[in-house]
């Protein structure tokens, strides 16, 4: 039985659900696996209490946190520090406590970027069109605009889709080919007809209205890498429905797996086990032998 002690270093989630994560699954499986004294615990935050959530993981000594929606952008005004990107993005997913300075950094991207080459996709030269324009988006869509060579942001929200784009160009300047638009099922059709990758940054189809999906089966293609985001369920309408027309498909999963690493990465130092992660994530939900 592991021993928690006064020593053992805590670090937590916060958001609004978080009933729904494997956060603390993953986590603590890659603490055990490479014996350190750490441990990893949730806690629901509603959003008029994050300011106070905030002062009192400073004043507890949390020292690793991680962040997801509703606060990813609204918790910066409580941090200390940010780190490059996370100042770039404009959007938080960990904090390192260091010495009681709460220092915000955001994996989303990199984890999204990983998913894409752990399938063996490069995104480099592709166009990609990526659905949403929240938190999760805004880290994805300034770390692909490094590689793609055309990137199309599409919203419900025109404006915020727009204002994303705005964002991206104003720090890759013209080196950077990036779009903004509604997302409809006409500018769907338009935009994924010679697209490459398509990811789902938004919350559709996760459970529990997984019979929702952001795109209806007849836009989807063969040729097209479809990634989403979501996790909750592993396969969610989308990914179901490409991969019965045979394209190529990455699970929400993936990519919690891959943001979840560079966050331990963050808080000790040391390579996470990327496998070790996933396994413990697949037997909580099911998907292989407990």
């Amino acid at each position: 039985m592991r021993v928690i002690s006064g020593k053992t270093r805590v670090c937590a989630l916060i958001g609004d659900p978080i009933e729904h994560t494997l956060s603390p699954i993953i986590q603590n499986a890659a603490f055990q696996y490479l014996g350190l004294d750490y441990v990893y615990v949730a806690f629901n935050v509603r959003a008029e209490h994050l300011g106070e959530a905030v002062l009192g993981i400073k004043r507890l000594g949390v020292y690793g946190l991680n962040v997801t929606m509703p606060h990813k952008i609204n918790i910066i005004k409580y941090l200390d520090e940010l780190n490059e990107e996370a100042m770039r993005v404009g959007s938080v997913n960990t904090v390192l406590n260091r010495d009681g300075r709460l220092i915000g950094y955001t994996t989303d991207g990199v984890g999204a970027l990983k998913a894409l080459k752990y399938a063996g996709i490069d995104p480099s030269s592709k166009k990609i069109v990526i659905l949403g324009a929240g938190g999760a988006s805004r880290s994805i869509s300034f770390k692909l605009a490094e590689y793609a060579g055309e990137l199309v942001i599409l919203n419900r929200t025109v404006g915020r889709a727009e204002e994303l784009a705005n964002n991206i160009r104003e720090i890759f300047g013209g080196s950077v080919n990036v779009r903004a638009g509604e997302l409809t099922d006409e500018r769907l059709r338009i935009e994924l007809e010679g697209a490459d990758i398509l990811i789902n940054a938004t919350s559709v189809g996760m459970r529990p209205n997984e019979n929702e999906t952001p795109v209806k089966r007849c836009l989807l293609h063969k040729d097209l890498v479809i990634f989403d985001i979501v996790y909750d369920p592993l396969e969610t309408r989308l990914l179901r429905e490409a991969r019965l027309i045979g394209a190529k498909t990455i699970d929400g999963l993936w990519m919690l797996i891959h943001q979840g690493a560079e966050s331990f990465k963050i808080w000790t130092g040391m390579e996470a086990p990327v496998e070790v992660m996933r396994e413990a994530a697949l037997k909580r939900i099911g998907e292989v032998e407990a």
